[in-house]
């Protein structure tokens, strides 16, 4: 069974990455883990209102992905989505990483170069997969 890390925050909720783990489904057997980096908004969020929204987000992928039929399971963590990777590394072994990030532009995680440094830190193929501008929060 191939094993899958999902790491998106903003863009979970993107019919992108839907199509992503659909594709991954028809592949063969597989599950998935969700890591939802707690990563503050450009506007002020406290820390916990910030964890709590991460937390929203992953409760609704996961009732999304199970309803695709898919073993699946999530977490929120670090702010950084380079050192949330690596918590979740610590402890479990995947296949690959499907990264899903806002297109340039509006995205964060593509300005910070997140997918270079991944794949120079992890020994996990990394997938980039990109949402449209606007994704449901």
């Amino acid at each position: 069974m191939r094993r899958y890390l999902v790491v998106a925050n903003r863009t979970l909720g993107g019919e992108h990455l839907l199509d992503a783990v659909r594709q991954r489904i028809s592949e063969g057997p597989c599950a998935f883990h969700v890591v939802v980096p707690a990563s503050h908004p450009s506007s002020a969020w406290s820390d916990e209102e910030v964890i709590v929204a991460a937390r929203h987000r992953l409760d609704d992928a996961l009732d999304r992905f199970r309803a695709l039929g898919v073993d699946v399971t999530g977490e929120v963590g670090d702010a950084s989505p380079v050192r949330a990777v690596a918590d979740v590394l610590l402890h479990d072994t995947f296949d690959e990483i499907l990264l899903s990030t806002l297109p340039p532009g509006p995205s964060r995680w593509l300005r910070q170069d997140v997918i270079h440094r991944l794949e120079r830190s992890v020994d996990v193929p990394v997938v980039h997969v990109v949402a449209a501008e606007r994704v449901p929060m």
